[in-house]
């Protein structure tokens, strides 16, 4: 469900936003905390701020002592959200821990759809990806089908991010998710009925 916006839309769950690297997670979080007056916290951000650049983490340490910050990161940043509206920003990798897919189910995951063309731009103009070294694309193509069914699975809503400013996306994706919230309620509200009902 959203955050608490200005316009008195009302939630409890942190909003975790999904997908592979490039497509703008970062971006459209910051757009659509905005819009909803919620805090955002980038998971990457997080990480380099506390441990150093992702590029020189890999570097020194190796990818499995990345993941394990990573995890770590994300666990910490779930708890802290608590029972907010809060954004999430995950990098493209993360939701392949285990724990953090128990993780969460305590947020309103929104996996951020996109394909090759999309994002075939920005990763020609950020060439600091450490996964994505020697053929970018190939290997960008290579761990999105890995990863795709992940975040397919996790999804609590699937948003189309191929067409939009930034802006136009955040403001899609608040509708989507007053619309997703508004389904759960009314799913909820015959359950509800039923346990008065038997008491």
């Amino acid at each position: 469900m959203p955050a608490s916006s200005r316009n008195g839309t009302a939630a409890r769950r942190p909003i975790a936003l999904i997908g592979p690297m490039a497509v703008g997670k970062s971006a459209i979080g910051h757009q659509l905390a905005q819009q909803l007056g919620a805090a955002f916290v980038d998971t990457d951000v997080v990480i380099v701020e506390n441990h150093g650049t992702i590029p020189d983490i890999f570097a020194a340490r190796g990818e499995r002592a990345f993941r394990e910050i990573e995890a770590r990161t994300v666990a910490r940043v779930i708890e802290e959200a608590g029972n907010t509206g809060t954004v999430i920003s995950l990098g493209g990798g993360a939701v392949l821990d285990s724990g953090t897919q128990q993780l969460l189910r305590r947020c309103t995951v929104v996996y951020l759809e996109c394909d090759a063309d999309t994002v075939s731009e920005r990763i020609a103009r950020n060439s600091g990806r450490p996964l994505l070294a020697g053929d970018a694309m190939g290997r960008w193509r290579a761990l999105f089908a890995t990863r795709q069914p992940v975040y397919e699975r996790l999804a609590d809503l699937v948003f189309d991010v191929r067409h939009g400013s930034v802006t136009d996306l955040g403001h899609r994706l608040e509708e989507a998710l007053r619309e997703y919230a508004a389904a759960q309620t009314a799913a909820a509200e015959p359950v509800a009925a039923t346990k008065e009902v038997e008491k």
